[in-house]
């Protein structure tokens, strides 16, 4: 007997945001052609719109999913961010709602290290400054106040996955490496750990922050932080824009502390190409401003698409949940269990006692032997998982819907 499967043609998902078309080749692959592809981000009532009746949502970084938004979306099933940061989705207001979200945190390292290599290169040698003169007819043929990077310190704050790669890029070119992260990390090649940030502010020639933003890194570079740094120091920002204050870096710039900048994140960005960006940096020829485009290589937005889409797939097809950001992690095996037909059934509740004894009443009452069962919780949710052999009657999702703290139940074959 074959096992049953998804009734895919009825699976509407939704890309917003000009998504890599690698993604809808995954989709497509694996059975999924009920798809709406959007070039641009929405907002209000447009975006509630967009998704009333969608399954699966695919934004970048502009679209809000906020607590409003996923309320109306009654059919959402998980959300897919096709970046590395969820800032922009109310990630609590999901997981109560029964929606994982998967994003791909590693999928674009290899991009923004780059990048911030670049920069500081570019920045060492006051190439940006000079550039800027170029463009206005001004010939700014010396050396002040360049350097090679060869023998200079790198500080790089926060050490995961860019920070490290970062620091084996920046080995090969001769810099020495420092790097400091509020967990204890297993340097790579070279590097080494500060002892502390204000050690590493005043040791290195140029500083790179990795970090995400939380209440402890916002504002994390500071006045007080810059006072720590050596005159003509380089800053880069890749991370988010609230980690670094604005005000108090164009005080530095205006002091000679910051000999350079490159920032590719901000506070306050444009929500579409067509708005202006307001900032009081643009003032500055020795600031790099880039537009929020530091994974923004054709081979990060390719592998971002697969990494994602595959997520959104395999919880659609089997229910894992592995790597999803807000929610009790499970990894399903394929549904193959020699020649016995078995169907698949998810459970998403509140997590308080006695929700699994209730739904395998629910099960016993049905007559329904449990093959497998799954179980994981996180937080104030739990999730599980069961396999079983005897087709479900129709009243077993209504049933199991009526157990008091139920969230979401789904029957996936």
């Amino acid at each position: 007997m074959k096992t049953l499967s998804l009734n895919k043609n009825k699976i509407k998902i939704v890309l917003l945001e000009g998504v890599h078309a690698r993604a809808e080749e995954v989709f497509r692959k694996k059975g999924y052609h009920n798809l709406t592809l959007i070039n641009h981000s929405l907002s209000g009532q447009d975006l509630k719109d967009a998704i009333a009746d969608a399954h699966f949502v695919g934004i970048r970084s502009r679209t809000q999913i906020d607590a409003n938004v996923i309320t109306e979306a009654s059919r959402l099933n998980a959300v897919g961010c096709f970046c590395i940061g969820t800032n922009q989705v109310d990630l609590d207001a999901a997981k109560m709602a029964g929606v994982p979200v998967f994003n791909a945190p590693f999928s674009n390292t290899r991009s923004v290290a780059e990048l911030v290599l670049a920069e500081v290169v570019l920045l060492m040698r006051g190439i940006p400054e000079k550039n800027a003169a170029a463009h206005r007819g001004e010939w700014l043929k010396t050396a002040r106040r360049s350097f090679e990077v060869r023998g200079k310190t790198l500080g790089i704050i926060g050490y995961g996955h860019i920070g490290t790669q970062l620091g084996i890029l920046a080995e090969g070119l001769g810099m020495n490496v420092l790097f400091h992260d509020i967990e204890e990390k297993l340097p790579l090649g070279n590097a080494e750990a500060s002892e502390s940030l204000n050690s590493l502010l005043a040791e290195s020639d140029a500083i790179s922050l990795h970090v995400p933003l939380t209440p402890q890194t916002e504002r994390l570079i500071d006045t007080e932080q810059f006072q720590q740094m050596k005159d003509c120091t380089i800053l880069i920002n890749a991370s988010r824009g609230n980690v670094v204050a604005i005000d108090a870096l164009c005080a530095a710039l205006d002091s000679g502390r910051v000999a350079g900048a490159a920032l590719d994140v901000f506070p306050v960005e444009p929500k579409s190409n067509d708005d202006t960006f307001v900032s009081p940096l643009r003032q500055y020829d020795n600031v790099l401003i880039t537009p929020h485009i530091g994974g923004s290589t054709l081979e990060a937005q390719a592998n971002i698409a697969f990494e994602v889409a595959s997520k959104l797939v395999r919880y659609s097809d089997n229910g894992s949940t592995a790597s999803a950001v807000n929610f009790p992690e499970v990894m399903m095996p394929d549904l193959t269990h020699h020649d016995v037909q078995h169907h698949r059934m998810m459970h998403i509740h509140k997590n308080v006692p006695g929700i699994l004894q209730k739904i395998n009443q629910c099960l016993w009452a049905e007559g329904i032997n449990i093959a497998a069962q799954y179980l994981q919780t996180l937080d104030e949710v739990g999730y599980v998982v069961i396999d079983f052999e005897a087709a479900p009657a129709k009243s077993l999702l209504e049933e199991l819907r009526g157990i008091e703290g139920t969230i979401r139940t789904r029957i996936l074959y």
